[in-house]
This record gives structure tokens, C-alpha cells and sequence, in this order.
């Protein structure tokens, strides 16, 4: 499978083809899409069987890569009769019952009446989803540092990224805090970031702002939410921000191997690709529950497709995997309006909304700032050799030669860091909290003070709309000072609810969520996160004529995007991409 580039000009000719479809098209058509699918001209289909239908069956002779879950942990004899079919094992993913294969498409009709097989995908792609703004002050992490003096030590947050560079701010005075570095790239055993991304993203949220400090002619420190954190660098991505699904798994089940040896209390995936089936049945989704069953929090970006309207769905149901699993942390971006209060912020339009396709799970979770982030710049990466002009240089006077240490990166990619960083506050101030507990207390704790509306602008002066809704802002802005304030306790799982669509009355209800293979029981109850009116109290919003009044997501069935949202089929694409949710484009005005 042939990784996909991130140009947007491909997309022309692939969007006129789907606009006469009225099915999505995830990742496609946004500005700030890495890597997007190059869908072909097969069927549309309805989930349903063993084989998932975004394998291309019409040619038996050509070879695949695939991952196979199975019903048990494959033993010899399952790998025994695979390699019987032809196929060549790649990666052994027993955390989900599955492994990584190669094989030709005409193994996969036996393998569709072996009744030990559960479900066979694609080992798909992934990929990566900017003047410089402070985030710190946003969610209230500058207010939390004095009251609590909390740092993060003694906390492992590993990054499945594009690699981390070795970095000055990453440097304490024992030495590097990058503490285990590992390439699950395949080919490639360096763990150093060719790309940029994940040096960014682990500067969110570790950077102890020292190459920003003075006589270094940056005017304000540029540091992460937990200064003194401990980094396991574990790289799936290459030098363009691309990788495949059983890298990604591959790296989930380490940090799960490595959890008691680091502490790793955090998994931070600021990438994503399409959903092509329910995450009951998508590996990727099996993987990250499989961590947060281990006691790992997972925070996982939502994804910059909140501009798509190809379908006329305004952006909902954009929402990528692993994003779409109700157990992790999904995120979503806000920009600060380069303002310290947080009461002018508002959303970022490419932020990916919800519910989620085919389960209509609601996300994202919660909202951080994600805008023109300033954080570790790789000198020389693909990312700061394609866009020089987002560097972030030193202007004042300097006590040694001035060096430009610092990048700025827009995306839901810097906002899912922030909340990472947060966590490990929290799991310092009490390393007794369940990845449940957590997860319940930062979207309670969230503050919910939006408007009605707001309007944003692009790096090109187009104006875009959103309303603050349940899909678009999830429980709320991240509010780090009230989290860690928070003495709740959950005694269930923190399971994402599920939006349902009435046709009798023409409106939607949200429900609880009891299918994750790992628990049943619901901590929200009657309604601890959304509140009395469903989403955040009657005095913020009128659930009956702002959320589920006129938006084409749910208000007329006859609109093209409403059979998008609460329909169950998809384009089938022919090559998907796991990429780094920012490809580099400079934000929102």
C-alpha cells in the first residue's frame, strides 16, 4: 500500500466525483487535511461481513497488506494456516487478537469461512493534521501552576508521532527527559523526527521553555503544560508524516509493555485516518482500548475536517479513527485570538465535529486551544523546510549567538497535546485516578461560558460559521485549574454517549454507550456532563431551537448532509492515509 502525499490539489478531480454521492467523503476537501484518502470508483457499501469493504477485490493476483483480528490470540497453527494461504506475517498485534499480514486477495475468500477469524481491514495509512499563540493562560494551566506546583514529574506520556529531536527544552539537569525512543517505521529503526510533528507536539507538552529563556532574545518563554514530564518516543510516522495502522498498533502495544517500567500514564495520538467501519470492529480502536483497559489515558486528536461541506453536512461527522472510540480523550481546536482571556476565543473552523460516523458517538470530548500553537521546531525537517516562514525567531537582545528554537502549527494535532499535558498534571497531583475518573472530571470540570455563534476567518480571508453545539464543542474549553480542583470519582466507565435521531418527532437524544468490550457500566448516569438541557444548562443554550432546531445536520431529511450524518454507508476508498493532523497551512486570522 502506497503511503498518499498531503497536496490538496489531487482533491479536485476526487471531490466532483463525491459530490454526486450522498455519502462522506472524510478528510477530503479541508485546508489543513494531511494525507487525505484518494478514493476510487467502487460501490457504496453498508458494513456488514468479515472483510471490511474498502479492500479492493476485483484483482485476486495482487498483494495486500491487511490486519486480521482474530476470536482468541492467534497461536502457531492460526499463523500456520495463513502462511498456508500465502500470506507473510508482518507485525504479531496480540494486545487485539490480531497480526499483520501480506498476502494475495485471493486468500481472503478462505479466509472469510475460517470461523476463528473475527474481521479483516486494511492496514491503512495515517497521518498528521499557525502568528504564534499562548495557550497556557486559556485553560486556566497558568492559574493551576501557582495554586498546585505541578509539573508533571514522574510521569510517562509516550508519543506516537513522527519522532522527538533532541531539544534543549526536553533537558533537566539530569539529562534528557526523552527517557526511551523506538521506530516502528517500517524500514527505518531511527526514532529521530524527520517530519517536525512529533517534536512539536511533545514540546505542548513537556518543553520547559529553556531555549526560550534569558538572553536568548525570545521575548516570553515558550514552555509546555508539564515542564518536567517524562517523554517515551515511540515513531509511526516518516519523514512525510505518513504511516499505516499496524505501526500505530505495534506502538500502542509497547507502551502498554512499557507502562510499569516508565510509568506511562498518558498516550498522546495526534493523528488519525477515515472511519471506514464501527469501532467495534476497527483495529485501531481495539488498540487504543486495549491501553485505556490497561490504566492509560488515551487522548486522540478529532481531526481538521470541520470545513468540509462536500456533503452538505457543515463538517459534522468528520470526526476520524482512532478519534471515534467512545472510551479515549477526543479533542477538538479552539484559537485564542492571540488574546490571555479565554472569554473571545472561539472554535477553529477545520476542527473536525461530530457525531461520529456509523456509531454516532458524540465527539469530540472537550475543545482546547489549537491555533498557530507555538512550540520545538526540528531545523531542517520536511515541515520547517516546506513552510520556513512559521519559524519563530528571537528578536530581542541575546547574551550568545541567536538561534531560532521555536515553529507554529495549527491544528487539532496541537490542541490534543494540551489536554495530554493536563492529564499528567492531574495524574501527579493523585497517580490514583483511573483513565475513567480523569476523563469524567475534564469534561465535567469544562467551562462551558460559550455564545451563541462565532465566526472565524482563513489565512485567505473566507468566513466561517459555527454554532456552539454538542458536535462541535463536545462537554467544553479544557479548564485545567477546575480539573485539577476536582475531587469526583467515577465508578463505571466514562464511555462517550451516543446521539440518536427521533424520526417521529424530528429530533435527536443522546444515550449512554454500553458496547466497549471492556465494561457496561456508564458513569454519567441521568446527566453529570451535559447538564439538565442535554448540552450545557438552558441558561447557554436552547436545546429545542440552537442544537437540534434548523442546521442541516438534523433538521430536514430531504438535505443531502442529514443522510450523511445519520446514515450507514460509506465511500469506500481504495487507499486511506494515517497522517499527522497539520500539514504546515499558517491558521486562522
Amino acid at each position: 500500500m502506497k503511503p498518499l502525499t498531503r497536496r490538496t490539489h489531487k482533491w479536485k478531480g476526487i471531490r466532483k466525483a463525491l459530490l454526486s454521492l450522498a455519502i462522506p467523503a472524510l478528510f477530503v476537501t479541508a485546508s489543513f487535511a494531511a494525507s487525505p484518502p484518494q478514493f476510487g470508483n467502487q460501490n457504496v457499501a453498508v458494513y456488514s461481513g468479515k472483510v471490511a469493504h474498502d479492500i479492493d477485490r476485483r484483482h485476486p493476483k495482487d498483494v495486500i497488506d491487511v490486519i486480521v483480528q482474530f476470536k482468541v490470540t492467534p497461536r502457531a497453527l492460526h499463523y500456520q494456516k495463513m502462511a498456508a494461504r500465502g500470506a507473510t506475517l508482518k507485525t504479531k498485534l496480540h494486545s487485539i487478537n490480531a497480526a499483520a499480514f501480506t498476502l494475495p486477495v485471493s486468500a481472503l475468500s478462505a479466509m472469510e469461512k475460517d470461523a476463528d477469524i473475527l474481521y479483516v481491514t486494511p492496514d491503512r495509512a495515517v497521518s498528521l493534521k499557525n502568528e504564534y499563540e499562548s495557550f497556557a493562560s486559556a485553560v486556566e494551566a497558568d492559574v493551576a501552576a501557582s495554586q498546585y506546583g505541578l509539573d508533571g514529574t514522574g510521569i510517562g506520556v509516550a508519543v506516537i508521532d513522527s519522532g522527538v529531536a533532541d531539544h534543549k527544552d526536553f533537558h533537566n539537569a539530569s539529562g534528557t527527559r526523552v527517557v526511551h525512543s523506538e521506530s516502528f517505521v517500517s524500514g527505518n529503526t531511527s526514532a529521530v523526527d524527520a517530519y517536525g510533528h512529533g517534536t512539536h507536539v511533545s514540546g505542548i507538552i513537556g518543553g520547559n521553555g529553556s531555549a526560550s529563556g534569558s538572553g536568548t532574545g525570545y521575548a516570553q518563554q515558550i514552555a509546555g503544560m508539564a515542564p518536567n514530564v517524562n517523554i517515551i518516543n515511540l515513531r509511526v510516522l516518516d519523514q512525510n508524516g505518513a504511516g499505516t495502522d499496524s505501526q500505530v498498533i505495534a506502538a500502542i502495544q509497547r507502551a502498554i509493555a512499557l507502562k510499569t517500567q516508565y510509568n506511562i500514564r498518558v498516550i498522546n495520538l495526534s493523528l488519525g485516518r477515515p472511519v471506514f467501519e464501527s469501532y467495534t470492529l476497527d483495529p485501531l480502536d481495539q488498540a487504543v482500548e486495549q491501553a485505556w483497559a490497561a490504566g492509560i489515558v488515551v487522548v486522540v486528536a478529532a481531526g481538521n475536517d470541520g470545513r468540509d461541506n462536500s456533503q452538505g453536512t457543515h463538517g459534522f461527522a468528520t470526526i476520524g479513527s482512532p478519534g471515534n472510540d467512545p472510551a479515549v480523550i477526543t479533542v477538538g481546536a479552539t484559537r485564542t485570538m492571540g488574546t490571555a482571556t479565554r472569554i473571545d476565543d472561539g472554535i477553529a473552523s477545520y476542527s473536525s465535529k461530530g457525531p461520529t460516523l456509523l456509531d454516532h458517538i458524540v465527539k469530540p470530548d472537550v475543545v482546547a486551544p489549537g491555533n498557530r500553537v507555538g512550540s520545538l521546531l526540528v531545523k531542517n525537517s520536511t515541515l520547517d523546510v516546506e513552510f520556513p516562514t512559521l519559524e519563530i525567531a528571537p528578536t530581542g537582545t541575546c547574551t550568545a549567538t541567536c538561534a531560532t528554537q521555536y515553529f507554529r502549527l495549527s491544528g487539532t494535532s496541537m490542541a490534543t497535546p494540551v489536554v495530554s499535558g493536563a492529564v499528567a498534571l492531574m495524574l501527579q497531583k493523585d497517580p490514583t485516578l483511573t483513565p475513567d475518573t480523569v476523563k469524567a472530571r475534564i469534561m465535567k470540570t469544562a467551562w462551558k461560558g460559550f455564545g451563541v455563534y462565532c465566526k472565524s476567518f482563513d489565512a485567505f480571508n473566507n468566513e466561517y460559521d459555527n454554532q456552539y453545539d454538542l458536535f462541535t464543542y463536545g462537554a467544553g474549553y479544557l479548564d485545567v485549574d477546575a480539573a485539577l480542583g476536582s475531587t469526583d470519582v467515577a465508578n463505571g466507565v466514562a464511555l462517550s454517549p451516543t446521539a440518536t435521531y427521533n424520526s417521529a418527532n424530528n429530533t435527536v437524544t443522546i444515550v449512554n454507550t454500553n458496547s466497549v468490550t471492556w465494561g457496561t457500566s456508564v458513569v454519567w448516569g441521568s446527566s453529570v456532563v451535559w447538564g439538565t438541557s442535554i448540552i450545557w444548562g438552558s441558561s447557554v443554550l436552547n436545546a429545542n431551537s440552537i442544537v437540534w432546531g434548523s442546521s442541516v445536520v438534523w433538521g430536514n431529511t430531504v438535505d443531502s448532509g442529514f443522510s450523511v450524518v445519520w446514515g450507514n454507508s460509506i465511500v469506500w476508498g481504495s487507499s486511506t492515509a494515517t497522517a499527522a493532523y497539520s500539514d504546515g497551512q499558517d491558521g486562522e486570522n
